[in-house]
């Protein structure tokens, strides 16, 4: 089983950028497509971007598509979230996921191991 570990979280003010990271316990990263989602007070936890092994092959939701880039460093087992031009409604916990093949997916019932989690505010 992957164990994920997100970090990079914070408070920033809105146009601000940040820049998540969440590493693999395991070399079983190889081969993984990985995803983030968040999830805000109240909300159902929703998708944000996938990326696909090795790497080519990248999907953003409509609302961060522009703002965000996924990317992976599958020498560090380590996938990122690129974070440019907050706005306050980004303000979620962000999630990284993994899926046991190397196929995008934007559906949370899709991946099979998650991290716990990591605070994104945005102030306006």
């Amino acid at each position: 089983q992957v164990q994920l570990v997100e970090s990079g979280g914070g408070l920033v003010q809105a146009g601000g950028s940040l820049r998540l990271s969440c590493v693999a316990s395991e070399r079983t990263f190889r081969g993984y497509a990985m995803g983030w989602f968040r999830q805000a007070p109240g909300n159902e936890r929703e998708f944000v971007s996938t990326i696909g092994w090795p790497g080519a092959t990248t999907a953003y939701s409509d609302s961060v598509k522009g703002r965000f880039t996924i990317s992976r460093d599958n020498l560090k087992n380590t996938v990122y979230l690129q974070m440019n031009s907050l706005k306050a409604d980004d303000t979620a916990v962000y999630y990284c996921a993994a899926k046991q093949t190397g196929w995008t997916s934007r559906r949370k019932s899709d991946y099979n191991n998650w991290g716990q989690g990591t605070q994104v505010t945005v102030s306006s």
